[in-house]
């Protein structure tokens, strides 16, 4: 099943000419969930991807770079018609936030659910959760968030299986889902369960023993950036990370890649990589657009595929001439 985490926006508190607000839209199979909605997110959509129908938003605190999006977006999917239930979730204090926004969106033509989350809850869903990790800012209630799928079934031996007296077709998938057959166990042909995957979002935060637990061994982990180490009195000041304590952070977890985000207007995004590089050699600094593809363990490591990239991907597959890609971030 494919996940990836697509990048509508990676700068941070205020926007810049190439960079947008905070905004990620984790795709995972037919699943849709964004995660903060900055001002303009549905416009980076609109120019990217599309304002594609997600099923949940995931607020990390109310700072307004990383909400101040959701009213416009919320009243555009009205415009559209949009029938289906879309849920909110966010920290303690999200319900009078939302109210204050109603006057601002409008009477709604689908369901909206507003579900405030207590520190490390977990919202369960198919296959997966995600979990609400408290993290160090200045809101006074903030979270990061892991999304972590459930261990998946180990290889079939087939054919051990048909040695055992069990017909290749369906019986095989009864097997895989944990049903005995004609007294054949999954346990006898089966082996040993695989991982699933991890993907952890730090939000906006200093440092903290929380994010460095929940990001143990993932496979991706997506911390903010805010400032280089000569910053690092700045970054203390406004509860925000530098990006070799991010790079610290990483190393100490074990993760397999991280993505920077959340960059001041005063930095181009190599400036950050390469000090985190220096600590942690798994680094990249997204752009606004860039996707990072995250295959199971064993198909190998997280990628990222920049914006332009992609759109050649997507001409080639569709059969269509080359032609100059939009510039819409900088280097």
């Amino acid at each position: 099943m494919d996940l990836s985490l697509f990048f509508a926006g990676t700068g941070g508190s205020v926007p810049g000419a190439r960079r947008g607000l905070p905004a990620i839209l984790l795709r995972r199979g037919g699943d849709r969930l964004l995660f903060d909605c900055g001002e303009g997110t549905q416009r980076q959509l609109v120019r990217s991807v599309g304002l594609v129908d997600m099923e949940c938003v995931f607020i990390t605190h109310f700072h307004a770079d990383h909400w101040l999006g959701l009213p416009g977006m919320l009243k555009s999917f009205a415009l559209r018609e949009r029938d289906q239930l879309l849920t909110v979730y966010g920290p303690r204090g999200l319900n009078e936030l939302m109210g204050l926004m109603r006057s601002i969106y409008g009477r709604l033509p689908y369901e909206l659910s507003i579900v405030e989350l207590e520190p490390a809850q977990t919202v369960q869903r198919d296959g997966y959760l995600v979990a609400a990790v408290p993290v160090s800012h200045r809101a006074p209630s903030s979270f990061g968030y892991a999304i972590v799928e459930q261990p998946r079934p180990g290889h079939l031996d087939a054919q051990l299986a048909e040695q055992l007296g069990v017909k290749p077709g369906p019986d095989f998938g009864r097997l895989q889902r944990g049903e005995s057959v004609d007294g054949v166990s999954p346990q006898q042909v089966m082996g040993p369960e695989r991982e699933g995957r991890k993907v952890v979002l730090s939000g906006d935060t200093e440092p903290c023993e929380a994010l460095a637990i929940a990001a143990h061994e993932a496979d991706v982990l997506v911390h903010e950036a805010t400032f280089t180490e000569e910053e690092a009195d700045r970054a203390r000041l406004t509860a925000h990370s530098t990006a070799r304590q991010a790079a610290e952070l990483a190393r100490d977890a074990e993760v397999r890649l991280l993505a920077l985000t959340h960059m001041s207007t005063r930095y181009a995004g190599g400036q950050l990589r390469d000090e985190a590089r220096a600590v942690f050699a798994a680094t990249e600094a997204p752009r606004d657009f860039d996707t990072i593809e995250v295959p199971f363990p064993e198909r190998g490591p997280a990628t990222l595929l920049r914006w332009s990239e992609r759109q050649a991907r997507e001409r080639a597959a569709t059969g269509e001439a080359d032609e100059p890609a939009e510039t819409v971030a900088m280097p």
